[in-house]
């Protein structure tokens, strides 16, 4: 397989797709004033984009030697299955697992939320419910199923067809973001920066005597750590790279190799759409919430500069942003629908879950998996936009785990296997392991620590033990399929996958 250029699959450019399609979604479009207002401004989070770097690419070289190396389906589970046991396994594979699943409905809500926004009449009338003071409509409940029903058919035409799709969609979504990138840059001027750091107007912060409690940081280099409290969020979606590389062709390890590239040029892209957005527009006007008078309503990129040019050339703009940041939606939909049932048949191959989900048809598709993603999209559009904040601190969380456990597994298979085939050895070698696990563990404490910028929130907090809690019972569940087999057979269903190729 990894050295078999003849072999048809998937290219290294479908895994890019994958990557980079699946962390820049819909949030370039619709939470890029939420960054600004949580991080005192469009500089600081920029800059903020520039450190996540640091901390994401020795994270991504990771998965860049241990992807090749490995590549079974299961990713960040299956190196630690490998390095350590089930027990680790199973721990990086929940959290993994829990991260991406929860993307899945976020998806399926904001499909709705954005659509509502452009046809207003989806919204009208009294919602039939409200969760989280957020009014959910039978209308925006059609349209998450339909469009949940849709990706479930595409996923089960295969990887090769999700793929294909995802390629268009991250051109569409590519090029409309160069392109609002572009006009902002004609259209604003530098003093739409000013002040390069505040977090004291009461329009989007609240009232000055209240000690401006939405935000935990009164200093600019706090802002730009303030943004790691959701970067890794809007920067996972390079481990559905791991999930498909069953699927590869040709040369092995260029597919690791795509994991660095698209989380490298996503915080890239990050950066420099808020610094370009935030030329555009007084990013204090920008950032003010719609609740408390903004007129910034979402897609809120779309909108601005719709403002800032006006008439015909500024409806042309919003509509251009508007469906790149729709196709950045299904791109990040598509790319987790798929690497989330992967995930699951990998996790089910070692008994970590009921083996049900190790099934495939005959034509190679978790079929299980998918219905179970399905069935979670599903979900989404029930529950609406109120939990949206909290799904994404659970989610970073989740994802952070497992980037550490990660990390820490290409160091204990250095020391443990170091004979093992690897086609790709990252630079620094175990120092770059190391700096990978230390970042990603303390990010990883913060999040759980209040009053500092990081802190992810005590419901997100409560999500994140209950999700671990539920993995512990279905491992549990499951200990009647491990019984008898020792720590070789179990690993075995996990890479016999390797031996058949």
């Amino acid at each position: 397989m990894s050295n078999n250029p003849e072999k048809k699959g998937v290219s290294a450019i479908d895994f890019f797709c994958i990557g980079f399609g699946a962390i820049v979604g819909v949030g370039w479009a619709v939470s890029i004033n939420g960054w600004m207002s949580s991080c005192g401004g469009p500089v600081p989070a920029a800059i903020g984009y520039l450190v996540a770097l640091i901390m994401m690419v020795p994270i991504a070289l990771c998965y860049c030697e241990l992807v090749p190396m490995l590549p079974v389906a299961g990713g960040g589970m299956a190196f630690a299955f490998r390095a350590f046991n089930d027990k680790v396994a199973v721990l990086s594979g929940w959290a993994a697992f829990g991260a991406f699943v929860s993307i899945i409905p976020w998806e399926a809500i904001q499909i709705t939320d954005v659509l509502g926004y452009l046809i207003p009449g989806l919204k009208s009338g009294e919602p039939l419910y409200t969760v989280a003071g957020s009014g959910i409509y039978l209308t925006t409940i059609v349209i998450g199923v339909v469009f949940s029903l849709l990706l479930f058919a595409l996923n089960m035409r295969g990887l090769a067809a999700a793929a294909f799709v995802q390629k268009i969609l991250c051109f569409v979504l590519v090029g409309a973001a160069v392109i609002g990138a572009v006009a902002s840059l004609i259209g604003g001027d530098s003093s739409n920066w000013q002040p390069i750091y505040d977090v004291t107007n009461p329009a989007i912060y609240g009232d000055a005597a209240e000690g401006y409690k939405s935000v935990s940081h009164n200093s600019m280099f706090g802002g730009i750590l303030a943004i790691l409290a959701s970067a890794p969020f809007f920067l996972a979606g390079f481990e559905t790279i791991p999930q498909g590389v069953e699927d590869a062709g040709g040369d092995i390890s260029s597919v690791g190799k795509t994991v660095v590239l698209s989380v490298s040029l996503a915080c890239i892209f990050y950066a420099v759409l808020l610094f370009c957005f935030g030329y555009a527009w007084p990013w204090q006007e920008f950032a003010q919430p719609t609740a408390v008078g903004g007129v910034m309503t979402n897609p809120a990129a779309a909108t601005m500069l719709r403002m800032l040019y006006g008439g015909g050339a500024g409806e042309a703009l919003y509509w251009l942003i508007t469906i790149g940041s729709i196709a950045g939606l299904f791109t990040t939909w598509n790319g987790f629908f798929m690497a989330s049932a992967n995930l699951l048949m990998g996790m089910s191959r070692g008994r970590l879950m009921p083996k049900v989900f190790a099934r495939q048809n005959k034509n190679g598709i978790p079929v299980p998996g998918l219905v179970v993603c399905l069935v979670l999209s599903l979900i989404g559009p029930f529950l609406g936009a109120g939990l949206i904040l909290d799904i994404t601190s659970f989610s970073a969380a989740a994802f952070v785990l497992s980037w550490m456990l990660t990390s820490f597994s290409l160091i204990a298979l250095r020391k443990k296997e170091p004979s093992l085939e690897r086609p790709y050895r990252i630079p620094g070698g175990l120092a770059m392991g190391w700096f990978a696990a230390i970042v990603s563990a303390v990010v990883f404490v913060l999040l759980f620590v209040p009053g500092n910028p990081v802190y992810m929130g005590a419901l997100a907090i409560k999500m994140f033990i209950g999700w671990l809690v539920i993995g512990l019972v279905l491992y549990l569940v499951s200990g009647g399929q491990r019984k008898g087999m020792s720590q070789e057979e179990l690993k075995h269903g996990v890479f016999a996958v390797l031996d058949e190729k």
